[in-house]
């Protein structure tokens, strides 16, 4: 959970230019001010792959100097 659609937006476009799809969703698709990140994996994902998309979402969170809602960390 992000919270700001911006953020979520950027952290989306971020990790697509690393090659990890995932889709940022915003107001009115979810409540206001609760905007995320969807991920979807599938059986034919291998660990590395997992831990390639992990490994960018850290690196793009610490880039982006973003603080996750603290109900939800993913830092």
């Amino acid at each position: 959970m992000l919270g700001d659609a911006r953020v979520a937006s950027q952290m989306a476009d971020a990790l697509l230019r690393r090659g990890i799809y995932v889709i940022g969703f915003s107001f009115p698709v979810v409540p206001r001010d609760r905007a995320r990140i969807r991920v979807q994996l599938s059986a034919a994902h291998t660990t590395e792959h997992v831990n390639r998309a992990v490994d960018a979402f850290i690196e793009v969170g610490r880039e982006l100097n973003n603080r996750a809602d603290p109900r939800h960390p993913f830092l």
